[in-house]
């Protein structure tokens, strides 16, 4: 056997083992990172996140109304834990007064994500932020 075909044959299953750990993330190792959605804002605005690794978002709503996490194309470009799948809807979760939540999410894509509140007028009240993957 040639070295072209055993070279080919590692790629393939170099290739293979690396896709099957991206898409299946140790969740036990997740980094926490905790968000605070209030009245017309995210704090903090902008998360940096690095690739590959797992993270559990805490979301808490401290306001007296409800509110989302909207960022749609991160949660495309991220592999999401599955028992956390279902809190999320159209790429955000509502979180009603008080209420907090964990989504475990490990992003799969560097770049940069718009995150926002998609109920009436929150968006242009300021309630916006940035997912940075890098």
């Amino acid at each position: 056997m040639s070295l072209a075909p055993k070279l080919t044959a590692l790629g393939l299953a170099l290739a293979v083992a690396v896709s099957a750990s991206a898409q299946s993330p140790d969740w036990s190792q997740a980094q926490q990172v905790s968000v605070e959605l209030s009245n017309f804002k995210f704090t903090p605005a902008t998360l940096t996140l690095k690739h590959g690794t797992p993270y559990r978002l805490h979301l808490s709503n401290t306001s007296s109304g409800g509110h989302n996490f909207a960022a749609k194309e991160f949660f495309a470009a991220s592999t999401v834990m599955p028992a956390d799948a279902a809190k999320l809807k159209g790429g955000a979760i509502d979180l009603k007064a008080g209420e907090s939540a964990d989504i475990h999410v490990a992003p799969l894509q560097a770049g940069t994500y718009k995150l926002h509140c998609t109920h009436f007028m929150h968006s242009s009240f300021g309630m916006t932020g940035t997912i940075v993957v890098q």
